[in-house]
């Protein structure tokens, strides 16, 4: 049973590309806004996504999120990450309100470090975590460690960086993170690490590389010879021979389980971006070249490039016949066009969602109702992204 961690955009970006062969139009009418494309916290879809979400944590109703984990663990987990990620580049684009949001980033924290202490790191994985132990010395999930780590080192440089107090709330936490992650890669084979038992995801070992990089920033704890291994294995033994994309799956001593997949090579080379701009740049490139398409003003990208195909399944989402399009590479392409400036992809991704995943409004909560929360945090994430990565590269030089 393969995880599901990158499959949460299943209906996210459920495409219009059938419609706009008939009504190219559409994509004119429903295209972005400038302020959409910009990552502006004042653009109406913006502002919606972040009210819908802070909503939730502002003493809200967290029923959705509570049904959607009922479905998925990761899936809560993932929200989470997004979500605060997303809420600390907001706060550098608008100063003015980072009180506000960073007081939503501690709210996710306290309640995800709770939970955590309470049912332990396998509360955030589906149930066949426990069916085999992990390979690694730690015995824990670099999903878990790595994604926490970086929303918390982030929250630090962030707090730090705009003069508020309380910076080093978290300190401890993310030392000990920080402490699993690096004992995880230096032990293992290759420099990177499980996130199920004998099971690695290039998606996860991005985050934890980036979590790596905001760590060093906010610490100066030395992570160059820790992260140089973690980009020799990945650049020599895990990218796909045919198309140069990093390869989403493989055993902890570096075997190949599945080729390149839209689902993964997104939000990877988006995270590589911290740690290896030009690296992560090609793989975005070839990602681009393989697995994205357009029609009439609107996009979408395929699951697998041409020269390997997959099985359909929860991580591709559904598959749109003729049009090969899935829903999960199309979830992620969102955050691989706003990590390299490609507006002319994102403009054409938004126009799809604009058109085929229902977005609807609550007063000025915006959610899009063929999606989910952790969905739509992953869409504001991306729609705001930036400003972090730019202030760690400072902090980090």
């Amino acid at each position: 049973m393969k995880t599901t961690r990158r499959h949460f955009l299943v209906s996210l970006a459920a495409l219009g590309g059938a419609t706009a062969a008939w009504t190219g139009s559409l994509s004119t009418v429903l295209g972005p806004r400038e302020g959409t494309l910009d990552g502006d916290p004042a653009d109406p879809v913006i502002r919606g996504l972040l009210e819908r979400h802070l909503a939730l944590w502002e003493g809200g109703s967290k029923a959705s999120i509570d049904v959607m984990r009922n479905t998925n663990p990761e899936w809560d987990f993932m929200g989470r990450s997004f979500l605060g990620l997303a809420l600390l580049n907001a706060a550098l684009r608008a100063p003015a309100e980072a009180p506000r949001f960073v007081a939503a980033v501690d709210a996710i924290l306290a309640d995800t470090l709770a939970a955590q202490h309470r049912f332990g790191p396998l509360h955030w994985l589906l149930g066949y975590a426990k069916r085999a132990p992990f390979l690694n010395a730690d015995r824990r999930s670099l999903f878990v460690d790595g994604e926490l780590a970086a929303v918390i080192a982030a929250r630090r440089l962030v707090v730090r960086h705009l003069g508020l107090p309380d910076a080093d709330r978290f300190a401890a936490d993310q030392d000990a993170l920080i402490g699993h992650v690096a004992t995880h890669l230096d032990a293992s084979p290759l420099g990177h690490g499980e996130s199920y038992p004998d099971e690695c995801w290039a998606f996860c070992n991005a985050f934890a590389a980036a979590a790596l990089a905001l760590d060093q920033a906010t610490t100066r704890r030395d992570h160059t010879a820790r992260l140089a291994r973690y980009l020799a294995s990945l650049k020599s033994d895990l990218v796909d021979p045919v198309t140069g994309m990093a390869v989403s799956e493989y055993t902890f001593a570096g075997g190949h389980q599945d080729g390149p997949e839209g689902s993964s090579i997104f939000l990877t080379a988006a995270h590589l971006d911290l740690v290896d701009p030009a690296f992560a740049r090609d793989q975005y490139d070839r990602a681009k070249s393989h697995l994205v398409r357009g029609l009439a003003g609107f996009g979408w990208a395929r699951e697998w490039p041409d020269t390997w195909r997959g099985v359909e399944d929860v991580d591709s989402g559904p598959v749109v016949p003729l049009l090969d399009a899935s829903a999960g590479s199309s979830g992620l392409a969102f955050v691989g066009a706003g990590a390299f400036g490609d507006r002319e992809t994102l403009a054409a991704l938004l126009a799809s969602l604009e058109l085929a995943a229902f977005p609807t409004w609550d007063g000025d909560k915006l959610y899009y109702a063929a999606s989910n929360q952790v969905g739509d945090a992953v869409l504001l994430y991306a729609l705001v992204q930036g400003p972090l990565w730019t202030l760690a590269r400072g902090e980090h030089a």
